[in-house]
């Protein structure tokens, strides 16, 4: 698959901005968060919203503030540093250790499979590796999202994190908004235990170009 339209990151970066609250809502309801799109408006607007927790609407204000961080500074360098500055925006009022790296062992819903415990050096170096891999940026920003995924750098909020950071490499790239919309999470979290259990990138790579890049116009390449 090949793109028929490349945009500039100017162009890009005015596409998240227009459609910033869709993606702020699609990343809530891809964790559990199952706030309104009417609601996620009014909570980014700061207007007072009843029938969610406090928790809740920190997160939809903590995402907001990690969109606006990755959007201001969409052509920094992409390292850990840059990964847990983030994360500590978006988990600020709702994860525990937000921007740090966890120290104890942590289990997913779904599976038996337990993801190892991170190493500093070594998830410095495979961030460093799958930035500067000789391949296009949309392989670039869909491998970054999956290896923060099954990677569970930190306590919580990694499918959060795995997106935005994916979305710095499309973004500045011209290639577009990674999200998932609201009827494919069953299959998103279908396919991703099977990722986890297996290693294997492929299903979720088809289903990523498939269903979830916003912003471009796909055909089959010769």
């Amino acid at each position: 698959m090949k793109a028929k339209y490349h945009m500039t990151q100017t162009e890009n970066i005015f596409l998240a901005k227009r459609n910033i609250v869709d993606y702020i809502w699609k990343s809530a309801n891809l964790e559990g968060i199952g706030v309104t799109y009417p609601d996620t408006q009014a909570i980014c607007n700061g207007m007072s919203v009843s029938g969610y927790t406090i928790d809740e609407i920190n997160a939809v204000n903590d995402l907001k503030h990690a969109w606006q961080y990755l959007l201001g500074h969409i052509n920094d360098i992409l390292d850990l540093g840059f990964v847990k500055k983030v994360h500590m925006l978006l988990g600020k009022y709702t994860v525990i250790n937000g921007g740090m790296l966890r120290h104890e062992e942590v289990r997913i819903g779904g599976t038996d499979w337990i993801p190892e415990l991170p190493e500093e050096k070594k998830v410095s170096n495979r961030i460093a590796a799958i930035v500067e891999k000789s391949t296009t940026s949309m392989e670039k920003a869909l491998d970054m999202t999956l290896y923060l995924m099954r990677a569970q750098l930190f306590y919580d909020g990694n499918k959060r994190l795995a997106m935005l950071i994916g979305n710095k490499i499309m973004i500045e790239n011209g290639q577009g908004i990674l999200s998932v919309q609201q009827k494919d999470i069953r299959q998103f979290y279908e396919l991703l235990i099977a990722y986890y259990e297996s290693n294997d990138k492929t299903a979720m790579k088809q289903f990523f170009i498939k269903n979830c890049i916003d912003g471009m116009d796909f055909g089959v390449s010769s």
